[in-house]
């Protein structure tokens, strides 16, 4: 029986496997080879395209400014709304309902909707002057106010994202035993030495999938930025928009597609390094 059944677990991830080929390997591997190509050959030209792009430097510089920013944000802000919601007894799943919302709305929605908040006239606008706190209307999000601009992203950003990260710190803390916690009070540990000492240990798995997967997801932000600053703050995914449809030159495009992935791929493995956890450890 084991020799004629031994085919049932191949058969039943083949949809997956056939699935992950043809619509992520496969294009991999195409832009991998768009971007070293120019014509029918091997060539560093549309790398050498993009290095030289004016606003290459200037967009490698946002989205790490952007990512440095938002990321530990992002995880302090789950982390702190993840612990309340574990802590109610009641209302509970109304509140984590509440919270996760944005999940449901779309990148370039959520960038639109923020434009229609913080635009010359848009509703924070209108607020303040009829507060009589300003004059007129304030460019929030022009060329010059740059530092306003960003924080208008890394607030939508934060908006926008939070969630997901929050759902899964919430799924880390359910897995570890209160027994751990209690037999701590017991001893005489303190809230804040029970949360340095046994809960961030025992979330590191967590932790680690949260900031794997929202580093990713921060180094390829595009359509929030370009719905509330357009041009006005280049960043790796915009400029490969850009390079793609504007320019309608795909080898850069690929090329800046492929620096991304190897970033991406770099922050990765820090965090495995980093966070990595022995199964020993695990709650």
């Amino acid at each position: 029986m084991p020799a004629r059944t031994s085919w049932i677990p191949y058969a039943l991830i083949a949809p997956s496997v056939i699935f992950l080929g043809a619509l992520f390997l496969v294009p991999l591997v195409q832009t991998i080879w768009l971007s070293f190509s120019v014509g029918d050959g091997f060539s560093m030209e549309n790398y050498q395209r993009m290095a030289g792009d004016l606003n290459f430097s200037l967009a490698v510089r946002n989205t790490f400014l952007l990512t440095l920013v938002v990321v530990p944000l992002q995880v302090v802000l789950a982390l702190a709304m993840a612990t309340m919601v574990t802590k109610l007894d009641k209302g509970r799943d109304l509140v984590l309902w509440v919270l996760t919302i944005p999940l449901g709305i779309s990148d370039l929605a959520a960038g639109l909707a923020w434009l229609a908040l913080l635009q010359n006239t848009g509703y924070l606008n209108s607020a303040l002057y009829a507060l009589g706190l300003i004059q007129g209307p304030m460019g929030w999000l022009s060329q010059e106010t740059p530092w306003a601009l960003f924080f208008a992203i890394v607030l939508a950003e934060l908006w926008r994202a939070t969630a997901i990260v929050l759902v899964i710190l919430i799924a880390g803390l359910q897995l570890i035993p209160k027994e751990f916690s209690e037999a701590a009070e017991i001893f005489g540990a303190k809230p804040w030495t029970r949360f340095t000492k046994i809960t961030l240990p025992l979330l590191k798995p967590s932790l680690q999938s949260a900031l794997i997967l929202r580093t990713v997801l921060a180094f390829e932000v595009f359509a929030v930025v370009y719905a509330l600053g357009g041009r006005n703050f280049p960043v790796l995914a915009g400029e490969a928009y850009v390079w793609q449809n504007d320019n309608q030159n795909y080898g850069a495009a690929a090329a800046y597609a492929v620096l991304i992935m190897a970033i991406s791929l770099a922050a990765t493995a820090v965090y495995l390094r980093i966070l990595r956890t022995r199964p020993e450890q695990l709650p």
